[in-house]
């Protein structure tokens, strides 16, 4: 939020000795963050009012004029121009050599410096507003038209920013340091802070007093949604420009001024806080009423976009329909026309999350909406109603009111809270006296009273929203009145016992450097929702998937309940530009709470959960290849990342899986996870082309870290051991694992052998149907001595036989 310093001092007279550095930390430290100032006037260095005194056509071109113009130098300067509306006499906007400006307002800034434009010395340049940033201000009807500044009775070489207002002082406020304070949205809420800051004097705005009786009425059909609404009915109107000081003042503010009708609500708005709206009250019929709209009404704003209404909505209405969407924006056939000469000033007071609701359904913020959805105190309409009718009846003097109505349904409680000053004394770590609290507090509205150890604090209506509610916002409210600075720093004395060892953050750690470092996979990240394609492709059923009241796209309403769908996408991202890739995530993952869609675990879940998931995407490499690939990576995970050991079996078929290469994971008994291959009409509806895609996901929450190091010391070998591979036929379906505990089991097939290892798999021509040939590697050794040859024979020999026993392997002979 933008506030100019000017502005504020027209309710608070700042000292001059507090300067802007001080003022800007005094704020930041005490109530909002002031990200930054702005000496306005730096904007206009170097540019002066000029007066163009004589008008020549450029010999060499048709375009262009040399104009001498008077800039209170005493000699005229010649400056080559091309504006189309130059005229003798014409006070001009004249950036001389130094100034910054942009080109037709577009482009970076560039430094004026003298220059020779087809052949005539220019000196600076004559600019249009939008070239000096003042577009906004002083709107052109047409390309090429020079900034007209003949309404200002100034002589010529007056500065720019004299001659504008603009010395002033633009303070840069922090939104989301106010967003609990809504009585800071507006100038006076800021001079009323400084005020309090500085024990100044607050200029009070004076209450209108209402005198008008007609027929003119307003019904709130909604209270619980609108806790006032005060009309304003008046005749003898118009719509013409407002003066320049209304706004100069708005578009300081960073908005832009309109016409005096519109000006007024916005000006008030800035100043208060507190939106206002106003109706041509000759289009509207009967009375205003504010009310839920029904489903299917629409309305058409004042930006020009068409809604179709539902009932969670409040909107203004009379006697035809909806004629503005309450809180958020004004409709386009009842608001200020050109034609316009009668209003109904809107001066209201709506709840907030249902304001905040509608503007994000119709992605319409508002400066209007951003301040109701911080809620707003209804006592506020009474300084905005009165600001209001102040600037209607001066700049029209004719204005008359025909029609008023103060409609509030409920004057809200103020908050009061009792306070125990050891308590306050505790947690400020400081005894500060009853006088200076009371006198502290009593600065920002409060009203006190100490008996004994209790005080009792009753706050402000502009501070009694949800700010102020408990013991705690009391004592803040001291402490930062008080001063941070002011709050020595004291010793404290504690004892570490032993270390905090957060073993489970650290195993999420391990494994996603395990995953980047060892396994040379890219981490992506995603964001928290899904695109629909990629859930109906992947997990077919949406019972259980979380979705957003207000999706940011129509195709992205459900909330992340699995990784996979959003690698999938990022697979098919990156399909374009790699053949052989692989990449992993690791984020929350969101459930309805009485729904597990991925365990089919019917038991009352948390809603969220962290999930590791990966995809290995290849056209380089066969299905077997990578998946193995995709196999250890999961089965050398628990060892670099110690924790317990998980298992690979086949009981529930992932829905997005191939029917023969997929694998569910378990720990001890509990399913924690799926692998497999991503199904090729999965992968066709995801808009996966060429890529073969393993993937797997496991719930991490599930994850089991060792509490101690389970590593132990083996002596390397004192004899040479020696790799001897063996081939055998097995049956198709034999597995490594059975072939590996009859070698290596409890039973181990002979004490020579070290280890053995897998090292391929065969199927060809030569290879029997319903076989495979299996290369197996024995490491076999002594402790105790260098074994002869026969001896690593016989123990080669020893398997073999007790494979071919075991399993009926024979061994391969060609």
């Amino acid at each position: 939020m933008k506030l100019s310093l000017s502005w504020i001092k027209d309710y608070v007279a700042i000292p001059e000795n507090i300067d802007l550095k001080k003022l800007a930390y005094d704020l930041t430290m005490s109530t909002v963050e002031v990200e930054d100032t702005e000496d306005l006037a730096r904007r206009f260095d170097h540019m002066v009012v000029g007066v163009i005194r004589k008008i020549d056509v450029h010999p060499n071109a048709d375009k262009l004029r040399v104009c001498r113009v008077d800039i209170g130098e005493g000699e005229d300067k010649e400056i080559v121009c091309g504006g189309i509306n130059l005229t003798e006499g014409m006070r001009v906007a004249v950036s001389c050599p130094g100034a910054t400006v942009r080109w037709h307002g577009e482009g970076e800034p560039v430094v004026i410096k003298n220059s020779r434009l087809r052949g005539i010395e220019s000196f600076g340049m004559i600019c249009a507003s939008d070239e000096i940033g003042l577009g906004d201000l002083f709107p052109a009807s047409q390309e090429a038209e020079i900034l007209d500044l003949s309404a200002f009775d100034v002589p010529a070489g007056t500065s720019l920013a004299d001659a504008l207002d603009m010395n002033d002082i633009l303070l840069e406020i922090d939104n989301k340091s106010m967003t609990n304070r809504p009585d800071l949205w507006g100038h006076y809420g800021i001079a009323r802070e400084i005020a309090a800051l500085y024990d100044l004097p607050l200029t009070e705005i004076t209450p209108y007093k209402a005198e008008a009786e007609s027929d003119f009425k307003v019904e709130i059909a909604s209270p619980n949604r609108c806790l006032r609404y005060i009309g304003v009915e008046m005749s003898g109107v118009e719509v013409k420009p407002s003066p320049y000081q209304i706004q100069n003042r708005i578009w300081k503010a960073g908005m832009r001024p309109i016409n005096a009708l519109v000006d007024i609500t916005n000006y008030v708005m800035l100043a208060t806080g507190n939106p206002t709206h106003a109706f041509d009250a000759d289009n509207i019929t009967g009375h205003i009423v504010v009310r839920p709209a029904s489903d299917g009404e629409r309305l058409d704003l004042l930006n020009g976009k068409e809604l179709e209404l539902c009932k969670d909505d409040l909107v203004i209405t009379d006697s035809e329909g909806p004629v503005a969407l309450a809180g958020v924006m004004g409709g386009s056939k009842d608001s200020i026309l050109p034609e316009t000469k009668r209003v109904i000033l809107e001066v209201a007071n709506f709840e907030s999350t249902g304001i905040r609701r509608t503007a994000l359904r119709y992605d319409n913020r508002t400066e209007a909406s951003s301040r109701y959805e911080k809620a707003i105190d209804p006592e506020r309409c009474g300084q905005a109603l009165a600001l209001s009718m102040q600037y209607f009846t001066t700049l029209y003097p004719e204005m008359k009111v025909t029609g008023y109505c103060d409609r509030y349904v409920k004057k809200p409680d103020r908050a009061e809270i009792d306070v125990s000053l050891k308590w306050l004394a505790k947690r400020l770590g400081k005894n500060l006296s009853n006088d200076l609290i009371l006198h502290k507090l009593e600065l920002l509205g409060f009203d006190v009273k100490i008996n004994d150890d209790n005080m009792h604090v009753t706050a402000p209506a502009w501070r009694s929203t949800g700010d102020i509610s408990i013991k705690d916002d009391v004592m803040e409210e001291v402490a930062r009145m008080y001063g941070y600075d002011h709050f020595e720093a004291t010793e404290f004395v504690t004892a570490f016992s032993g270390a905090i060892n957060q073993k489970e953050q650290d195993l999420i750690r391990n494994i996603k450097e395990y995953l980047a470092v060892r396994c040379g996979m890219q981490e992506v990240y995603t964001y928290p929702w899904m695109n629909d394609a990629f859930v109906d492709a992947l997990l077919r059923n949406t019972e259980g998937v979380l979705k957003l009241a207000t999706p940011p796209a129509p195709d992205l309403s459900c909330i992340r309940s699995s990784l996979l769908p959003n690698l999938c996408e990022a697979v098919v991202k990156n399909e374009r530009y790699f053949n052989d890739f692989s990449i992993f995530e690791e984020a929350q993952v969101f459930f309805d709470k009485n729904y597990d869609s991925l365990y089919d675990n019917t038991e009352s879940l948390p809603e969220q959960r962290r999930h590791i998931g990966a995809a290995f995407a290849s056209s380089m490499k066969n299905i077997t290849e990578l998946f193995r690939e995709a196999k250890g990576v999961l089965e050398y995970m628990p060892r670099y990342t110690h924790m317990e050991a998980f298992a690979f079996k086949k009981e529930i078929k992932p829905v997005w899986t191939d029917n023969v290469v997929w694998l569910n994971i378990f720990l001890e008994d509990e399913k924690i996870g799926d692998m497999g291959l991503l199904a090729k009409k999965v992968s066709l509806e995801c808009g996966i082309k060429n890529l073969s895609v393993i993937l797997f996901e496991l719930d991490a929450t599930k994850l089991k870290p060792l509490k101690s190091r389970t590593n132990k010391f083996t002596h390397l070998a004192e004899y040479p051991e020696t790799d001897y591979d063996i081939s055998m036929l097995f049956e198709s379906s034999a597995m490594w694992t059975e072939i590996y505990d009859i070698i290596m089991g409890k039973k181990k097939a002979s004490a020579l052998l070290k280890n053995a290892s897998f090292v391929d798999e065969y199927h060809g021509k030569q290879i029997p149907e319903g076989k495979k040939s299996v290369t197996i590697r024995l490491t076999i050794g002594s402790d105790e001595k260098t074994l002869t040859s026969q001896e690593i024979e016989n123990t080669a020999d020893h398997v073999m036989k007790k494979l071919s026993k075991t399993m009926g392997a024979e061994l391969r002979t060609q």
